[in-house]
């Protein structure tokens, strides 16, 4: 998960603060310094925490709760407006057709980037091309080609050709047809005379409508000077951070590209060709503060399971009535597993708090995989009526899935447990119209009268 100590640490302040029995200048304070040690472990700028603190402080102090609210849920939204605020620059990644410009010093990941970018671009439903204009970096083009060979993505490079903005010209004609094109320069160690030239004879003969700087978030702290050096030299105007997943410096990369204004569009989430996430300060915080995030859960829901689309509308549709079965679990196992790793999943979930803190999520995912094993060795008939699965069924079952006779009983202990949470979902009439409303927009009264 991205960040996931410091989402630990905000997550333990939140909890000291609905565990406390009074909101008072004494828990104020304590919570101001809980907050500045998290942000500080996190490696974000010195001045900057006192400054973030300090406001969180005064408005916890002299701000009066709205109407409705208490004082608890109005220190906790005081926290979450103000990393906001620390956070927020500009206005999001505009999809629409387009040339990009992908530019960065070596070693932080800009090659890798196009590609996931490409992909992520495809699956918004435009055409994509690669141009492959580094000229200097031995193998460069040969690994843009073979991701885009991974992601169906056509790329077009010249092979011993030094002359990086012709290269550029010539693939702009190649891929006059495609509605975006991104293109893959050139970097150096530093930011030197001849990488800044470079980099305006490309943009001179391509006219970008983005040019986004690819950074390592393990610089922590000096990414934003880096950030700003290359906007001065080049105009940047937008950033993306990789390797979120994987520094304890990731906020304080953020937070100095936040601070010189840079607009952050993408985090890197993780060394998948797929984690590549929009970038939304409001959802981020929201998931680090274990609030959730469901637009981002319903967005990856609709990138990756286009497929299973219909089998999951059929499913919950059976479960909003009082109809579950192992197979409707199947499907609802395999489409989560199709979105990501069980912890990204999770953390997208409102209400789960410090409880997924408490997750073994390395454990949940093994007993996943060996439940669907185990449904593989069961006959359509059993997972349609778990009921039959017993004595005789559950040895067959358990041998052909090379389990003990206790994993398959653990799986229908599973089972009996998520169909009695669905059946609770199919008696919440308010739930009900929610999960109607993301099955496609179809009236309540309408579906129950289909029935």
């Amino acid at each position: 998960m991205v960040l996931e100590g410091l989402g630990k640490s905000l997550r333990d302040v939140i909890s000291h603060i609905s565990g406390s029995s009074v909101v008072d200048e004494d828990l104020i304070r304590e919570v101001s310094k809980e907050l500045q040690r998290a942000l500080l472990q996190a490696d974000v700028n010195v001045q900057l925490v006192l400054e973030i603190t300090n406001k969180i402080q005064e408005r916890a102090l002299n701000e009066k709760p709205p109407a409705g609210k208490s004082s608890k849920d109005h220190v906790t939204r005081i926290i979450y407006e103000e990393l906001v605020a620390l956070l927020k620059n500009g206005v999001p990644f505009e999809y629409k057709p387009q040339t990009i410009m992908m530019v960065g010093l070596y070693g932080q990941g800009k090659t890798t980037t196009a590609g996931k970018l490409a992909l992520h671009l495809t699956k918004k439903g435009f055409s994509v091309g690669l141009i492959g204009a580094d000229v200097y970096r031995p193998g460069a083009l040969d690994q843009l080609q073979q991701l885009g060979a991974k992601i169906n993505v056509e790329v077009y490079g010249e092979p011993g050709n030094p002359k990086a903005a012709e290269i550029v010209k010539n693939g702009k004609a190649k891929f006059a047809d495609k509605k975006i094109v991104i293109i893959d320069t050139s970097g150096r160690h530093a930011l030197e005379d001849e990488l800044i030239q470079e980099l305006k004879d490309i943009a001179e003969v391509s006219n970008p409508d983005e040019r986004i700087l690819v950074l390592d978030s393990q610089v922590g702290q000096q990414a934003g000077p880096q950030a700003d050096a290359f906007h001065k030299a080049v105009g940047v105007t937008g950033v993306i951070l990789t390797k979120m997943d994987g520094t304890a410096k990731g906020g304080g990369a953020l937070s100095a590209v936040a601070k010189t204004k840079a607009r952050i569009i993408f985090i890197g989430t993780g060394e998948h060709i797929r984690e590549l996430e929009p970038f939304n300060a409001d959802s981020f915080i929201s998931r680090l503060l274990g609030m959730g995030d469901l637009s981002s859960l319903m967005r990856i829901a609709k990138e990756e399971l286009e497929d299973e689309e219909k089998a999951l509308q059929e499913m919950m549709s059976g479960a909003l009535m009082g109809r579950f079965t192992l197979s409707d679990m199947y499907v609802q196992m395999a489409a989560v597993n199709k979105m990501g790793p069980l912890q990204k999943v999770m953390s997208m979930i409102p209400g789960l708090g410090n409880m997924q803190d408490k997750i073994d999520y390395e454990e949940s995912q093994r007993r996943l995989s060996k439940f669907r094993v185990i449904m593989d060795s069961m006959t359509k008939e059993e997972k349609d009526d778990p009921n039959l699965i017993k004595g005789k069924r559950i040895e067959r079952i358990a041998k052909g899935a090379g389990v003990g006779t206790y994993d398959v009983k653990g799986l229908l202990k599973q089972y009996n447990q998520s169909k009695k949470m669905m059946s609770s979902f199919g008696k919440d009439r308010k739930m009900r119209k929610q999960l109607m409303k993301q099955l496609g927009g179809m009236d309540l009264d309408e579906f129950e009268d289909m029935q």
